[in-house]
């Protein structure tokens, strides 16, 4: 994995060995400055596949063969027989455990090493967290938007970014909150439940009731089969009495393409109603179709809505429901679940930003006029300080030789964005967020399952106060650095101005 990078990171670590500069030590940390869609937090993700690539990370002789074709011809051997014996052997990483809620400013991942290793590791991990904590964030949020009663499903494949893109969307969705995916090959790997039910495709490929093959159903409870083309033929007669609807206006293709599926999963039954029309056909047929399942001792699982006005439309349909249950006396109709599709998609998360913080034991910052945009320097330990309700109120960042801070006790910050003015704070519980997942070349920490992230990424979601948890106008979450760091950041100011 270690040509998946910049080909600037590769011009720049020739740099550093030719200066004599590529074993000092050095820190960067990975963090982003904005949160994501006007929103408060994010979900960090991404992380068990950064330390796969970290394990993995050397340059095999084809990987140098084709550096030396297409770095400058003045590049001394010397340099390309270098990059031959390179591993993440003497790299370190502590990370916020993945899924957990990142805020702002806040790094999620901190990467120790010797300085062209962590130069050439940037791209790497920026790739693998970047995308992977936009899928989770976005699902997180459609998590919230729903509620934890209503099913999600990520239905991305066929639009995704190639296979790669199309499985991390998966895993990631997963983790975010979502309950299933379309995606088999997801399924398989990383064991998500799948779940999927009809096209268009399939509706369009039928014609007349005539087409259907095999006919008859088993009742439930046994005994003779059932014709159920006719025996939905004969319901819908009375459905669109009903519903007030000319029988003739309702498709018999989709008639047909309904009670050929149903025959095939009568446990699994669920109607795509937008093929044609939906009030005049996808409805009245689906509504026969459902109750012929009924009368052999089945139940439909649903219906779903592709195009037009979701929201409106689902209100009709679950009064057409709600009269038809009513009528027919099968009050399991009223709940039926009603699931929508087609571009249910939020704003994309703005890219993470990483930055080198120290090298050779110099804290470094990047200093500009924007606050937002400057780092805050040296190598330092975050902690999420809880108030007494048990919400997080604050993150803390101090520097790595700081004491950890005491819970119950008055601790002097100072807020970013306001660092001119000490505030003090009381924090009921500390929380030191990250632990030491890499070191020596290998991974060791536990990795988590992906149940266990998803389950994880659920309970720090419920931890946050309803301010910050809020997805419209939230209350900016506060972070905070020590007096001592915030003494450092100033000496590095004026030291540059």
């Amino acid at each position: 994995m270690a040509p998946l990078t910049d080909f600037y990171q590769l011009t720049m670590a020739y740099g550093h060995w030719r200066a004599g500069r590529h074993r000092l030590p050095a820190a960067a940390e990975l963090f982003f400055r904005r949160g994501p869609f006007r929103g408060a937090f994010a979900l960090g993700a991404g992380l068990a596949e950064g330390l796969r690539c970290l394990r993995a990370f050397r340059f095999s002789a084809a990987d140098v063969a084709y550096l030396r074709s297409v770095l400058p011809s003045t590049t001394e051997d010397a340099f390309f027989d270098y990059l031959a014996t390179l591993d993440a052997s003497e790299v370190t990483v502590s990370a916020v455990p993945e899924g957990s809620v990142v805020f702002a400013r806040v790094p999620f991942l901190q990467v120790k090493g010797p300085l062209l290793v962590v130069q050439l590791l940037e791209t790497m991990l920026l790739c693998l967290v970047n995308y992977a904590s936009l899928v989770a964030t976005n699902a997180a949020r459609f998590r919230l938007l729903a509620g934890p009663d209503m099913k999600l499903m990520e239905i991305g494949l066929r639009r995704a970014q190639g296979p790669d893109g199309a499985l991390s969307a998966s895993k990631y969705s997963y983790i975010g909150g979502f309950d299933c995916t379309s995606n088999v090959l997801a399924g398989k790997l990383y064991g998500i439940p799948v779940r999927g039910t009809i096209a268009h495709s399939f509706i369009m490929s039928f014609t007349s009731l005539e087409e259907v093959q095999p006919r008859e159903l088993l009742p439930l409870a046994g005994g003779e089969p059932v014709d159920l083309p006719a025996l939905a033929k004969s319901l819908l007669q009375w459905v669109c009495e009903l519903l007030q609807t000319p029988p003739e206006k309702t498709n018999r293709g989709e008639l047909a393409a309904f009670v050929s599926y149903a025959i095939s999963f009568p446990h699994d039954f669920q109607g795509l109603l937008d093929t044609y029309c939906v009030r005049r056909s996808g409805l009245p047929n689906f509504c026969a179709v459902a109750l012929a399942l009924h009368q052999l001792g089945y139940r439909a699982i649903g219906v779903r809505l592709d195009s037009g006005d979701l929201a409106q439309q689902s209100k009709e349909i679950r009064k057409v429901l709600r009269a038809c249950g009513a009528h027919f006396q099968v009050p399991w109709f009223e709940t039926i679940p009603i699931a929508v599709s087609n571009d249910i998609s939020e704003q994309s998360l703005e890219e993470f930003s990483r930055e080198l913080v120290e090298v050779n034991g110099s804290p470094c910052m990047k200093l500009t006029e924007d606050e937002e945009k400057m780092t805050i320097p040296g190598t330092k330990t975050i902690y999420r300080l809880y108030d007494v309700a048990g919400h997080p109120f604050m993150d803390l960042m101090a520097l790595e030789e700081e004491p950890l801070p005491s819970a119950g006790q008055e601790l002097a910050i100072r807020v970013l964005g306001r660092l001119g003015e000490t505030s003090k704070v009381v924090p009921t519980t500390v929380e030191p967020l990250h632990r030491t997942y890499f070191r020596d070349g290998q991974v060791c920490e536990p990795l988590p399952s992906l149940p266990e992230v998803r389950s994880h990424a659920q309970v720090s979601l419920s931890l946050l106060s309803p301010a910050h948890r809020r997805l419209h106008e939230p209350q900016p979450y506060p972070v905070a650095v020590t007096e001592r760091l915030h003494n450092l950041l100033t000496e590095l100011r004026q030291a540059t101005q």
